[in-house]
């Protein structure tokens, strides 16, 4: 049994509405850990239970953690995750719930990655968050699901972090033989590392991570990732973290979901940007989720600036 669940493919009256085009909604929001992280990560956790693996160590910014450490209760395996100095206490604490053992180490992931990666032991397997084959399989799946309810999309709208999302819908569009199906591909100010790959002509690494998304906050988008922007219709699309917490908000009074602002960046790109829509009939959102964020802090973060 997987350790995902199939999540529900609906149109969006409200989006549709605005953007003047169905509009479809794939709600990894309802992942069990709360995201699309789930997939990939419970796919790989697994197949490393399977092949002798004894504990679980992955480093995270939030919700790759919290898979992990939800995969690990299940296959009732240990699991330590460790977290850069920049995750917030609510997702420390969605990690502890599910009985897993939480180190904070270094100012970016990048640091949280190298303690973890040093901490390996023989009988133990790594977690990377995005960069593994494993996790692009088990992400792939939910274009399984959307192939099977009978729809093609003629645009998918996913948000970018290190790209594993990205490397997943893409491995699933090209075994439904969707090579045709055009990829917009969004991130953040402050974490935009496929757009600064593309602008240069190969993955680059950003000198910090400053949105608010920091779940998109790999300072280097994975070589795949960056491979696949010469292998399929991929545009780039960067908003600002005020669009994607607004996204966020609007979403939850639509749909009655609460998604975090690496979330609302995708939402951000059909609540704001409908120009970049207009060639497009039908679209699909893929709503990866998060619940590193609450509704408190959404509110907080959609107030303007002091004038200073």
């Amino acid at each position: 049994m997987p350790l995902h669940i199939e999540t529900p493919l609906l149109e969006s009256r409200a989006l549709s509405l605005g953007a003047k085009r169905p509009i479809w909604l794939k709600l990894e929001a309802l992942q069990p850990p709360g995201s699309f992280k789930i997939r990939g990560i419970g796919h790989a956790c697994t197949e490393y239970v399977r092949r002798g693996a004894k504990r679980l160590v992955s480093s995270s910014g939030g919700n790759a953690g919290i898979a992990v450490a939800y995969a690990g209760r299940h296959l009732q395996v240990p699991v330590l995750v460790v977290v850069p100095e920049t995750t917030s206490a609510r997702a420390i604490e969605l990690i502890r719930q599910q009985d897993a053992e939480v180190r904070v180490h270094g100012a970016s992931w990048q640091e949280a990655n190298a303690l973890a990666l040093s901490l390996i032991g023989e009988t133990d397997a790594m977690l990377h968050p995005f960069d593994d084959p494993l996790l692009w399989q088990g992400h792939a799946s939910m274009i399984d699901e959307v192939a099977r309810t009978g729809l093609k999309p003629e645009l998918v709208v996913l948000s970018v972090g290190g790209g594993g999302l990205l490397c997943g819908v893409l491995e699933g569009l090209h075994r439904h033989g969707w090579q045709d199906v055009p990829v917009l591909a969004v991130e953040t100010e402050g974490a935009a590392s496929l757009a600064a790959a593309v602008k240069a002509g190969a993955p680059v690494e950003l000198p910090s991570i400053s949105s608010i998304a920091t779940s998109l906050g790999a300072r280097q988008v994975c070589d795949q990732a960056f491979d696949w922007t010469s292998r399929h219709p991929i545009q780039n699309l960067v908003v600002s973290d005020q669009a994607a917490v607004d996204a966020c908000l609007r979403f939850m009074d639509d749909h009655r979901l609460v998604v975090e602002p690496a979330c609302g960046a995708s939402l951000a790109a059909i609540y704001d940007h409908a120009e970049l829509l207009l060639s497009y009939h039908s679209i699909l959102v893929i709503v990866c989720g998060g619940v590193t964020a609450t509704v408190q802090q959404l509110q907080h973060w959609a107030q303007p600036l002091p004038a200073g």
